[in-house]
């Protein structure tokens, strides 16, 4: 199995919202760029050859339409509309310095070229991986610096020993991590960011706070399947108290309603037998450093 397998599916579910939908939740015109024709016959294969996993009863005529929008696309087209809204508004307000921990095969970073520096953090295979792809493509990636790390190293040093800044305002993405992390670690991790971002910079991330409904049961079979173990959920309280140690303002708190509501509402509006709702045991945070540690 392909090592990065989990950040594959992502970057597929958001080549296919963007390729096939008549609204674009999210619109990620690079995700075609990096995928291969191969690997995209290869999902989408694989995907509808599973329906049974996802629904038992489905009997509709276009099942992987239906594992996308109900199981694949969700989470990852909220958090990639949440994380580009607050980013670009940044990025008005005069942001500096965009910061991406395990990037995976995120674009975003592509998405703001020549804005901003961007910094983006992984794994060994998954940056050479990434980079390759990237470069197959004839992208413009000269805007993003590759630093690659491992929570589980001296990260933070290697970002610091890179071209960063501390001194400049930074956007600082932290997707679809807390899931795989115990809860100390996120904490540290979050912690040891904002020792090095100047006040007014943002962190921003997704966390579960119930793992128990069908379709984060379902994501979690898939993420064990990919050697990726989801380990924590969080309660609004261990939200306020990971803001608390790191001398951090939650600015903006949403549950699935509100990014329903706010960033859904226009596809589902337009696709009443169709709609894509968000992942309902997921929360997402916008932290804003306020003091100087």
């Amino acid at each position: 199995m392909n090592k990065n397998m989990t950040a594959l599916i992502s970057c597929f579910a958001r080549y296919y919202h963007t390729q096939n939908s008549n609204i674009k939740i999210y619109n990620d015109f690079f995700a075609k760029d990096i995928l291969t024709e191969k690997e995209i016959e290869n999902i989408s294969n694989n995907m509808k050859n599973g329906i049974k996993f996802f629904n038992p009863n489905y009997n509709g005529d276009n099942p992987l339409k239906w594992i996308v929008n109900n199981n694949l696309a969700p989470s990852v087209l909220a958090r990639s509309i949440f994380n580009e809204k607050h980013l670009l508004n940044e990025i008005n307000l005069g942001l500096k310095q965009y910061i991406i921990l395990a990037s995976g095969y995120d674009m975003s970073g592509l998405k703001v070229n020549n804005k901003v520096n961007v910094f983006e953090l992984d794994k060994k295979e998954m940056i050479e991986d990434k980079i390759s792809r990237i470069n197959k493509s004839k992208l413009n990636n000269e805007n993003i610096t590759y630093i690659k790390t491992d929570f589980n190293d001296n990260w933070i040093d290697d970002l610091i020993n890179s071209n960063y800044s501390p001194l400049e305002k930074t956007f600082c993405s932290m997707l679809g991590i807390s899931y795989y992390l115990d809860k100390e670690v996120f904490n540290g991790a979050i912690k040891e960011l904002s020792n090095i971002i100047p006040k007014g910079s943002i962190i921003l991330f997704d966390y579960p706070n119930n793992l128990e409904t069908n379709k984060e049961k379902i994501n979690q079979q898939l993420a064990k399947g990919a050697n990726e173990e989801m380990k924590s959920i969080y309660s609004y309280e261990d939200i306020e108290k990971i803001a608390d140690d790191s001398s951090m303002l939650i600015y903006e708190h949403l549950d699935y309603n509100d990014i329903n509501n706010t960033y859904f509402y226009n596809y589902n509006t337009l696709n009443p037998n169709d709609k894509i709702i968000a992942p309902m045991g997921v929360s997402y945070v916008v932290l804003v450093k306020q003091q100087e540690m």
